[in-house]
């Protein structure tokens, strides 16, 4: 199959309308949880990483987003006809977030509403989900989310990276879009490097095997594929955003494929917050929209464990101007925190003390 016969185009032409991050104020440094264990910091692959408060959950975290999203722009609610959350730590095994979501917003009750699920792809996924419900002319607004509030099992590697946060986009037609879509696709295959079965608390890993199996194979079969369908070089973008699961995995992908440092700079969040999963790449994108000005160019690949990688390109326009000053930017978020220093608590607040 040729590259350009997979290159996933809509009817319509779409783009991200708005968007809104979110980040929980708490973070435990990384050498607290290494010293409960006895571990050596340097073997600790970032500082500290975000954690939820107390009263605070997926849903509560997707909210307070998609406000941020709404909050820039003037739509009406009746002109957004679907809600999708892509998580994979909702706070119900059978009910969905997206409603809880859509009710909070005012959004309900005509309108369409799921969850995605694909590991930290999901958010990815809620996003091509939205651009095809709008591209299809089903509706004139969709809004796509991807959060997370991590688990990992106490002691594990994981437990080091695994964080929570994420981000919205509102997407609609490219008349009115601050970054329109290019192009998209996805490229997956049955890896299983990462996963949980039922009635388990933490996911399980395949250690090294989540490396070039799976994280490296399919972000740069998916990166690549993009690039040549659209005929592109990795020079032809001022930024590039990958998913995070730590900082080595981040740069070494960004070599292989051709990026620079000075690309992936403004959307590199894994040293100062961990991987937020589903929210690890949207996250990114929307640091890079905080800063981004028209005409700059934006390639995003997302990564989900099970295995598989959704690619887009993106470029700004002049409507990024437009945008309602006064929300919330992702470095805002980065630097409004509080520090958990008791390991213990970082337990309670993770819910990892479980009582019988």
């Amino acid at each position: 199959m040729s590259a350009p016969s997979i290159l996933l185009r809509t009817e319509h032409r779409v783009g991200i309308a708005s968007y809104g991050a979110y980040v929980p104020r708490g973070r435990i440094r990384t050498e607290a949880i290494a010293a409960c264990w006895g571990l050596e910091q340097k073997r600790v692959p970032i500082r500290a990483k975000s954690v939820p408060g107390p009263d605070e959950d997926t849903a509560t975290m997707c909210i307070e987003a998609a406000q941020n999203a709404l909050r820039r722009v003037a739509v009406a609610a009746d002109q957004i006809r679907a809600v999708w959350v892509g998580t994979e730590s909702k706070p119900y095994a059978v009910k969905p977030t997206s409603t809880v979501v859509a009710e909070a917003l005012g959004l309900t009750p005509f309108i369409s509403a799921a969850d995605m699920e694909f590991a930290c792809k999901a958010g990815s996924e809620a996003m091509q989900t939205a651009m095809a419900y709008v591209g299809s002319g089903m509706a004139r607004y969709a809004l796509a989310i991807g959060m997370d509030t991590a688990q990992s099992r106490p002691g594990d590697s994981l437990e080091y990276t695994a964080a929570a946060g994420g981000a919205a986009f509102l997407f609609g037609r490219a008349e009115n879009a601050v970054a329109e879509v290019e192009g998209s696709l996805s490229y997956v295959t049955d890896t299983p490097d990462f996963f949980r079965h039922a009635h388990r608390h933490y996911p399980q890993h395949g250690q090294r095997f989540t490396g070039d199996a799976a994280y490296f194979h399919h972000s740069q079969q998916a990166t690549r594929a993009l690039l040549d369908a659209l005929g592109r070089a990795p020079q032809d973008y001022r930024w590039a955003v990958f998913h995070q699961p730590n900082p080595k995995f981040v740069r070494r992908l960004a070599r292989q494929l051709g990026f620079t440092e000075e690309q992936i700079r403004p959307g590199f969040l894994a040293p100062a917050i961990g991987n937020t999963y589903a929210g690890s790449s949207l996250l990114g994108l929307a640091a890079v929209l905080d800063i981004a000005r028209p005409g700059d160019r934006i390639l995003f690949t997302s990564y989900g464990s099970g295995a598989g990688s959704d690619a887009l390109s993106l470029v700004v326009t002049p409507r990024i101007g437009s945008l309602r000053a006064g929300v919330p930017r992702v470095r805002d978020y980065l630097e409004r925190k509080q520090e958990i220093g008791d390991y213990g608590v970082y337990l309670r607040l993770m819910k990892k003390i479980h009582r019988e």
